[in-house]
């Protein structure tokens, strides 16, 4: 095992939380900080796909839109010093899951169903947020629903090395945190020498 191995495990980092969580917003920033590349999947999967994630639902269903995640995210395989921020269920859909438990460090950005429902009541591209019929929620709807999917989804997102609290929080705070978290998990990652072998210590 050469040393990129290692290093490629804390220095690929995967951005997870539920849409609203600022994934998109703290994704550049702290790429930026690290001194990092940054992948956005949802963007990535709509070049892919030639069209937005919406009509990708609504067209060819989630399975379809799951499986073409998963397809962007494989592109990231090997890479090092690179921050992807996920769609907020791309740990639900298992292959991904095991796919992003191999590849790096999972960091979760964690925030409250009141605060998502208030960040996200006025969002029309979140397809897993809508009525039945298409219609809008209200704010108490959309907070209740949120409130289902994230204890769905809340086994895995725990699962993450990391996880940052967002709500009541500057996002320059979050990103200079995160960058001092993962910057101490670089350090910590084990040095593996030429032949091989961890050197011996002093």
């Amino acid at each position: 095992m050469g040393q990129d191995t290692i290093t490629k495990q804390h220095s690929l980092i995967f951005l997870t939380g539920f849409s609203g969580s600022g994934k998109s917003t703290i994704g550049p920033l702290l790429a930026n900080s690290l001194g990092y590349e940054f992948l956005d999947v949802d963007q990535a999967v709509e070049q892919r796909a030639g069209k937005p994630i919406t009509r990708i639902f609504a067209e060819e269903g989630e399975a379809a839109f799951r499986e073409l995640e998963l397809q962007t995210l494989k592109t990231v395989a090997g890479e090092k010093e690179m921050v992807v921020s996920l769609g907020g269920g791309a740990l639900q859909y298992d292959p991904s899951h095991a796919f992003i438990a191999g590849a790096g460090t999972l960091v979760y950005l964690k925030s409250s169903a009141a605060n998502l429902a208030k960040r996200l009541v006025n969002k029309r591209d979140r397809p897993l947020l809508r009525g039945e019929d298409g219609r809008k929620h209200s704010r108490e709807e959309l907070e209740e629903k949120i409130r289902r999917i994230l204890e769905e989804r809340e086994p895995r997102y725990q699962q993450a090395a990391l996880t940052v609290q967002t709500d009541q929080k500057r996002i320059g705070s979050t990103v200079e945190e995160l960058t001092r978290k993962i910057e101490r998990l670089v350090r910590k990652a084990p040095q593996i020498g030429e032949d091989g072998q961890q050197p011996e210590q002093p």
